[in-house]
């Protein structure tokens, strides 16, 4: 047994053109995104709601809880139940493509970097508003949909790397796009940052040499993270005094 595990680890790895390593089987990273998300709504059920509040986001409480700018990623409506199917299938085609392309490692740091990046949009793009004498800042916001578009984003230029066309999923961006802003109840604001993301990551990981792939695998994502805190922290910082947190 030895000696096998000496021959896989001297044994060459096939990488795909950029730079993720080929794998056989299911995309692991995907299903496992999927579960959590299919578990988390379970709970939101069975908790009458508690978990929702627990765990969601909007940008009143964002700068004291900072978790949710990443947990609201993995809750839904349950009020809308094509809310979560349409996230998880979303999410599983993009994840059948991404994930062996990009590789584990940089599939999941797409996801979860781009789930707090749609967060920091809502943070950027919405401005709180004067009630009864205080300030609040909302409204509370949940769902895939974000991270979803951080997908979409990445496949743009991944695809386009290597010499295939990405207008299909420019059309599918631009569709969804325009229905965030016709269909009420939507944070496009989301999507929005959540998209910004995903285009960034997907460019630096698809266009890094050959030679630099992995240390731009580690130190693009860590920019990035630091850009949303920083954004972030300002936006929170010209926010008026008084600011309510509600639950």
């Amino acid at each position: 047994m030895d000696c096998v595990r000496e021959a896989a680890k001297t044994a060459p790895r096939t990488t795909t053109a950029v730079g993720g390593r080929v794998r056989r089987g299911r995309p692991v990273v995907t299903f496992t995104l999927i579960g959590i998300c299919v578990v988390s709504f379970l709970l939101q059920l069975a908790t009458g709601g508690r978990w929702t509040v627990d765990f969601q986001f909007w940008p009143g409480i964002g700068l004291h809880e900072p978790w949710r700018f990443l947990s609201a990623a993995f809750l839904h409506s349950t009020s809308f139940l094509p809310h979560i199917l349409f996230n998880m299938y979303a999410l599983y085609i993009t994840g059948q493509f991404l994930e062996p392309v990009l590789g584990r490692a940089r599939f999941i740091t797409l996801c979860l970097v781009s789930a707090v990046g749609a967060s920091v949009g809502v943070v950027l793009l919405t401005s709180p508003t004067l009630a009864a004498q205080s300030v609040s800042w909302g409204p509370a916001v949940v769902g895939a949909s974000g991270m979803v578009f951080g997908l979409f984003g990445a496949m743009v230029p991944v695809l386009r790397r290597m010499g295939a066309n990405a207008a299909q999923v420019i059309g599918l961006i631009a569709i969804n796009g325009i229905i965030g802003f016709v269909v009420p109840g939507i944070a496009w604001q989301a999507h929005a940052g959540g998209l910004v993301t995903g285009l960034v990551l997907g460019w630096g990981f698809s266009h890094a040499p050959r030679n630099r792939q992995k240390l731009v695998a580690v130190l693009l994502p860590a920019a990035v993270v630091l850009v949303l805190v920083g954004v972030t922290l300002a936006r929170y910082a010209a926010a008026p005094l008084g600011l309510s947190f509600w639950l």
